[in-house]
């Protein structure tokens, strides 16, 4: 047997003796040279765990690690590290040192295929770069929601990877002063903010599936991100919404479902930049309260080719203005009242959005709440068969598409 060979054969066989007594893994983890392989037999070993070399512990699906409610169950001091196919479970519940499942403090770690449960945050990144965070199954302490820890969260932390990872009951997943990050093909459930940015530049968010969360995606101070492909339902609630902005530039926003949410898409003074557009491109926005909600009137945005469908408002804007100044081209409209008596799927005339009662709610937030009152709906009727005054017109359409692209799943 090589000298390799007898080592890991060694620490099996410890892992093995010391799984029914809960040892300490520390001891095992530390006797590991950098570039080997500690592969635990099924078992509860006890943390918390501190790697400082680049080493491999793999747990084989069967292996738990418990903190016993003390510090983060593991903590990545080092570049080149792996964690597999563990159960990381009983963190502390100190927010001031952001006890986690993993705390990763370096570069180039993998951390793949673990169940991460009873620990307050899940995985944490501060000023790490090129990690990769895949396929793990993550859960927050049984608290409520505003003291849950964040199920992953990135500090000015570049070109990392958060891939197919299963998260419920959590706060938030947060991505903080970073950029280059490829967010994609994660599942949310139950959560405040599915994923938030903060500062956060140029990150990648793909074919995410958000569902029961407060709100989708939250952009704040951040530009340049794409997100495509992504479907986001049930954001419901006073703050319910599926994809909102604030002071954000030069963001892509292409092929995503965004089906009953409260609203769908909510803009503050975005784009912050009026010159670099965010672009709304071939997406859905079905099932809303509010279609595409506006926090006042600006100016700068692009809508092209999206299917609004069934959304109780389209389109609103607070303080009673309209929203004409942005490029509205192409896109399908439930409620267009126009023909396409040549086929070629473009209305024969444009689609105009009106506000009529509407402009109460719209001026008056907190009128909102009566917004489907037999009530208001009487007096929506009458103002759209004989308008008490010129009904507020908020956009224009001039080549409205007949057939939406798809219809809402």
């Amino acid at each position: 047997m090589s000298t390799w060979g007898l080592a890991v054969a060694v620490l099996l066989a410890a892992a093995s003796a010391g799984a029914e007594t809960h040892a300490g893994l520390q001891d095992l983890v530390d006797a590991i040279p950098a570039g080997g392989v500690l592969r635990l037999e099924p078992g509860v070993y006890a943390g918390p765990v501190v790697v400082t070399r680049p080493i491999t512990v793999d747990g084989g699906g069967h292996a738990t690690v418990d903190s016993g409610g003390k510090g983060s169950v593991f903590v990545l001091e080092t570049d080149g590290a792996q964690l597999r196919g563990l159960t990381l479970r009983g963190s502390g519940e100190n927010h001031d040192t952001l006890d986690a499942g993993v705390q990763i403090r370096g570069d180039r770690n993998i951390v793949e295929d673990n169940v991460i449960e009873d620990c307050l945050f899940g995985v944490d990144l501060a000023q790490s770069d090129e990690n990769v965070v895949r396929n793990n199954r993550i859960r927050s302490k049984d608290l409520d929601l505003g003291v849950r820890g964040d199920s992953i969260r990135l500090w000015y932390s570049q070109r990392n990877e958060i891939l197919g990872n299963q998260i419920e009951n959590a706060r938030d997943m947060v991505v903080w002063y970073s950029g280059d990050n490829r967010i994609i093909g994660n599942r949310v459930r139950g959560s405040r903010y599915a994923l938030h940015f903060m500062y956060a530049k140029a990150n990648e968010v793909e074919e995410n599936d958000y569902r029961d969360n407060m709100v989708g995606i939250f952009l704040m101070y951040s530009d340049d991100v794409k997100i495509r492909r992504n479907r986001i339902v049930g954001a419901q609630g006073a703050t319910g919404m599926g994809v909102g902005f604030k002071e954000s530039s030069g963001v892509l926003l292409e092929e995503n479902e965004i089906i009953y949410c409260a609203k769908g898409i909510y803009l503050d003074i975005s784009p912050y930049e009026t010159d670099r557009a965010n672009r709304f491109v071939r997406n859905l926005l079905a099932y809303n309260g509010v279609g595409v909600l506006f926090h006042s009137q600006w100016r700068g945005n692009v809508f092209h080719d999206n299917d609004l469908v069934d959304n109780f408002s389209q389109v609103a804007v607070r303080g009673g203005g309209h929203a004409q100044d942005h490029e509205w081209k192409g896109n399908h409209w439930d409620d267009y009242q126009g023909f396409d008596r040549d086929g070629d799927d473009v209305g024969d005339g444009p689609h105009r959005a009106f506000a009529y009662s509407d402009r109460m709610w719209m001026q008056t937030p907190a009128t909102a709440f009566f917004r489907a009152s037999p009530l208001f709906e009487a007096l929506d009727f009458l103002d759209r068969l004989a308008p008490f005054s010129d009904p507020l017109q908020l956009l224009e359409d001039p080549t409205p598409r007949f057939e939406p692209r798809s219809e809402p799943r």
